[in-house]
């Protein structure tokens, strides 16, 4: 079964080597790809660096449109199209950690998506103030209410999925361009019924770079979940 991992970058040159360094550590079954929108900072030119000594890095560069949601859309595709089995999306600043990817492939055999929750008995968020920690509360009460999520942490970036799961979703047909795209992949999950679990995980706020989730991203967030909700989901 072929796993790969999908990691979408922007300015993180301090972070992907390391992180890269971990997953590779981990399997010899276990792919990277990484979707960078044309970091001005040359991570894409690490990671090129990096796949020339390891087959099982890749890059794919995108020098014409940014947004999570677009690489995230982008890196998605690529999976597919080069058969994998079992597709794990993560951030590439550190905040993800590589660790928990054998417990994601190990419960995703008796289900379809697998979800890192920070907000399950176990997991939690490290380096974060009280009011960063309570917004990632009040943003996971607000979705769950508004789109009908059974799961306690919807917002999370750290997933896996079944690679036909993702082309079940019609993942070409996604439209969002920021990271609202999570909330629209798994309202199209739950819509498909399928069997969606969680794993806790620790979230680790980065330790270098500057993170891209701003209060203006995390209002629009809000506000296409309410969006969503008013035309009936």
């Amino acid at each position: 079964m072929k796993t790969m991992v999908i990691i979408p970058t922007y300015n993180e040159r301090e972070n992907i080597g390391p992180l890269l360094d971990e997953i590779m550590n981990l399997k010899e079954n276990i792919e990277a790809l990484v979707v960078d929108d044309n970091s001005p900072d040359g991570t894409w030119r690490i990671v090129g660096n990096y796949s020339k000594k390891n087959p099982r890095v890749h890059l794919l560069r995108r020098t014409s449109e940014r947004g999570r949601g677009l690489a995230g859309i982008a890196g998605f595709k690529y999976a597919l199209e080069n058969k994998a089995d079992y597709v794990i999306e993560m951030d590439g600043d550190l905040s993800h950690n590589p660790k928990y990817i054998p417990e994601f492939l190990k419960k995703i055999e008796d289900c379809d998506v697998v979800i890192g929750s920070r907000l399950l008995p176990g997991g939690g968020e490290v380096g974060r103030g009280f009011l960063r920690r309570l917004i990632t509360r009040l943003a996971a009460i607000y979705v769950r209410i508004l789109l009908g999520f059974k799961v306690t942490d919807p917002t999370s970036g750290y997933r896996c999925y079944r690679g036909e799961v993702l082309r079940a979703i019609d993942i070409k047909s996604l439209k969002a361009r920021d990271p609202f795209l999570l909330s629209e992949m798994l309202l199209r999950c739950y819509k498909k019924s399928y069997r969606i679990k969680e794993i806790p995980i620790l979230f680790q706020n980065r330790k270098s770079g500057a993170s891209k989730i701003g209060w203006k991203i995390l209002i629009t967030y809000l506000f296409k979940v309410l969006k969503l909700r008013v035309r009936g989901k």
